[in-house]
């Protein structure tokens, strides 16, 4: 019996280890696109996030939610699972984001096949969404 349960110690010990190494691989894809790396400042920029929040409820609500998955991914929660740079990347760079990156490829299947239309959106618009997602969690 202690043989068993040392046994399965280790194998629960492993797969941890693994869920960690792939949540931190996760979080280090930039992804394709024009955004190489973003800094955050220590408190959000209320401004820049009104004007995030507006443009998310006119370009992105048809497809996701807040708290809810819907034809894509819920909102609340992206920063944790995702790095900035790839999120705006996506928002950015959808098409080569959905044919290129392994990430993207994945969710894309997952969520039937529903593309992520290009908005056409500019760096500093992205930026703003981005913003107002970190009021979000």
């Amino acid at each position: 019996m202690y043989k068993f349960i040392l046994l399965l110690l280790i194998i629960v010990g492993c797969k941890s280890q693994s869920k960690e190494s792939s949540f931190s691989s996760l979080k280090n894809n930039k992804g394709i696109g024009p955004v190489s790396k973003i800094v955050f400042d220590d408190e959000i920029n209320q401004s820049l996030a009104n004007s995030g929040k507006k443009l998310f409820n006119q370009l992105c609500t048809s497809c996701h939610m807040i708290k809810e998955e819907s034809v894509g991914p819920a909102i609340k929660g992206i920063l944790e699972r995702r790095s900035p740079e790839w999120i705006m990347n996506m928002i950015l760079n959808p098409t080569e984001m959905l044919q290129e990156d392994p990430i993207a490829k994945k969710l894309l299947a997952e969520y039937n096949n529903e593309y992520m239309y290009n908005q056409n959106l500019i760096e500093d618009e992205a930026r703003e969404i981005i913003e107002y997602f970190r009021t979000l969690d």
